[in-house]
């Protein structure tokens, strides 16, 4: 945002931009008055809220028009995706990812719609940022924008969906290299990036799928707003977030598999270090019970007193571990 975009932010409480569509690809911009101002006859008018801001509220309630029963959905703190028809007109919760720069922690938040025959009203939260939405006042600003509303909402639905690519992407590229350090060097640290991998894809399918269905039932809406163009473009949306479910789920039963891939690599690791004391207690066990007998303070220990006893009891030591040696390697225990 730059220092001109800033200062107008700031003079505008709530209102994060509110533009005309001028019918040719432009628009021009507009402040509180003008929005107030404003007449279906002027063009497409979209505003864009902060759901959490008291001017903005006050706005909805008392100066959009809308009927404060509308007004609260809008409001409301309910996030999952969802299409509501009123008459002609129709409010819409999505979903589009909340990041600006790779490396971020990855949030999907939600945006509210509300939308009629010549009017958009968007609303986020304030502390959220969706790059879908900077893009499409950009082209607007370069002439290269929607022109109708249906087309506005369209490109809305298609932008939220196009910043799920990489997303789904890096998931998949983390599953990979987790996939390839299992196969090398299994540490427990892959172990805590596999659940995080999972918890993601799990959280963000969550909201995908409740997604689709709501851009597949506005396919068959008969909203004026929405043109035969729309409707095939919002289809081709629709069958793009049916690919990324599917690449989601495919992500999660791989995390899986290789979690189940690592834990029994840990259970191996366990079980050769278990057979391996094994193996030392046995081999041990008869020489110390020798020795043992050997060492008992009584009466009547054979050769205590000859010269070369120590030695024939260690060479019988030595003689006992060749012999369980040979007897543990012919059982295939070592």
């Amino acid at each position: 945002m730059n220092d001109q975009a800033a200062l107008k932010y700031g003079e505008q409480p709530g209102l994060r931009f509110a533009v005309v569509l001028d019918g040719h690809g432009g628009c021009r911009e507009m402040d509180w008055p003008g929005v107030d101002a404003w007449k279906p006859a002027d063009g497409v008018l979209w505003i864009h809220l902060e759901r959490d801001d008291p001017q903005a509220q006050a706005w909805l309630r008392y100066r959009s028009g809308i009927d404060p029963l509308t007004v609260e959905a809008l409001l409301a703190e309910e996030t999952r995706p969802r299409v509501e028809d009123f008459d002609e007109s129709m409010l819409v919760v999505l979903r589009g990812v909340n990041r600006s720069r790779a490396g971020e922690l990855l949030e999907l938040v939600p945006i509210h719609l509300w939308i009629e025959h010549s009017r958009i009203i968007s609303l986020r939260d304030k502390n959220h940022y969706m790059l879908a939405l900077r893009d499409i006042r950009e082209a607007l600003f370069n002439g290269k924008g929607p022109r109708r509303t249906g087309a506005l909402f369209t490109r809305i639905a298609e932008k939220l969906v196009k910043y799920l690519e990489p997303v789904i992407n890096e998931f998949e590229d983390r599953a990979d290299h987790l996939d390839e350090t299992l196969l090398q060097h299994p540490t427990d640290q892959c172990r805590a990036e596999l659940s995080d991998l999972r918890r993601h894809a799990i959280l963000l399918r969550r909201y995908l799928a409740p997604q689709r269905e709501a851009l597949f039932r506005l396919q068959v809406e008969d909203a004026p707003w929405l043109s035969k163009r729309d409707k095939i473009r919002l289809r081709e949306t629709t069958d793009k977030v049916l690919r990324h479910l599917e690449n989601l789920d495919a992500i999660r039963d791989r995390s899986t598999i290789l979690h189940e891939d690592l834990a029994s690599q840990i259970a191996e690791e366990q079980a050769r270090a278990s057979n391996r004391l094994t193996t030392v207690a046995a081999v041990l066990l008869p020489p110390t019970l020798f020795t043992g007998l050997l060492g008992s303070n009584v009466e009547g220990i054979p050769y205590k007193d000859h010269p070369w006893a120590f030695a024939i009891a260690c060479l019988i030591v030595l003689a006992m571990f060749a012999l369980e040696i040979w007897l543990l390697r012919k059982m295939k225990w070592l």
